[in-house]
């Protein structure tokens, strides 16, 4: 059937940058999802005058009905997955003008929640070898937030989904009544979503421990400050150096220890707590 590698969010910045890479690199199929049809099919167009290769399918992953569907597809027309890439995400800017509560909200339920409906329903077409990578950020990591109880239940080795879920929605409902401050948190929805998307990466690497499929890694990266739409092209990186790290962990070799970690931008161990 051939390898198969799937990037989410991947029309334009360093979900583009990944998919172009990967073409590169990768000993397989690479596909570049996007939610807009029009955009998706422009970059694949695009990759395509660069003697490169993509193939496009649309997954809007805030959709229940989109996931299912590219799912189906994938099953019926490989059989299996071998690189998942969860790039897809969304900030708000510094000058939105949104209630914080509906900014947490939002940010939360696709950064986090809609990552988390992307890999129930593509984890059981994994197969032995996988490399999953979830896209976080520098902030996602524990010290951007003050409180020591919640850092606590965040990094305690036994966490579940369950349990993570649980906290994010209780983000949102601090964020909705203004107390998430006296909560623990910080005055960022992003960072509590990537925060969220850092922590998944342990709970999902201790399921695949113990899953009768071998070696299947998931790790999360911080790419770097890099220049997008999402920085508002601030910062300094291009996005094929924000790509680095992601392919990095997407390539990793076989039985590697690199399992269930927090990878910084120039692909050396970091600690997210």
């Amino acid at each position: 059937m051939g390898r198969v590698a799937v990037v989410t969010g991947g029309n334009k910045g360093i979900g583009y940058a990944i998919v172009r890479s990967l073409c590169q690199q990768f000993d397989g199929t690479v596909y570049l999802t996007a939610r807009d049809i029009t955009r998706g099919l422009t970059a694949v167009n695009e990759l395509e005058k660069q003697d490169l290769k993509p193939k496009f399918h649309q997954l809007d992953i805030t959709d229940d009905e989109s996931v299912t569907k590219f799912r189906d597809y994938l099953k019926n027309t490989y059989d299996g997955l071998d690189v998942l890439i969860n790039n897809a995400a969304i900030a708000f800017k510094t000058d939105a003008t949104e209630p914080f509560g509906i900014q947490a909200e939002e940010t939360i339920r696709v950064n986090y929640f809609s990552l988390r409906r992307v890999c129930t329903a593509l984890y059981p077409l994994l197969r032995p070898h996988a490399r999953v990578v979830h896209v976080s950020s520098s902030a996602g990591r524990l010290c951007n937030i003050t409180g020591n109880t919640l850092k606590e239940r965040l990094s305690d080795p036994n966490l579940t989904e369950v349990e993570l879920d649980k906290i994010m929605h209780e983000f949102v409902n601090a964020a909705k009544s203004n107390t998430h401050v006296q909560a623990g948190w910080s005055n960022s929805a992003y960072v509590a979503s990537k925060i969220g998307v850092s922590a998944l990466a342990g709970i999902h690497q201790s399921t695949f421990n113990a899953d009768s499929r071998k070696d299947i890694a998931v790790n999360a990266v911080h790419p770097g400050y890099v220049d997008t739409d999402m920085t508002s092209h601030k910062g300094p990186l291009t996005p094929d150096e924000g790509a680095v790290a992601p392919v990095y962990c997407a390539l990793l070799p076989e039985n590697t220890e690199i399992k269930g970690k927090y990878i910084w931008y120039d692909m050396t161990l970091s600690n997210w707590k």
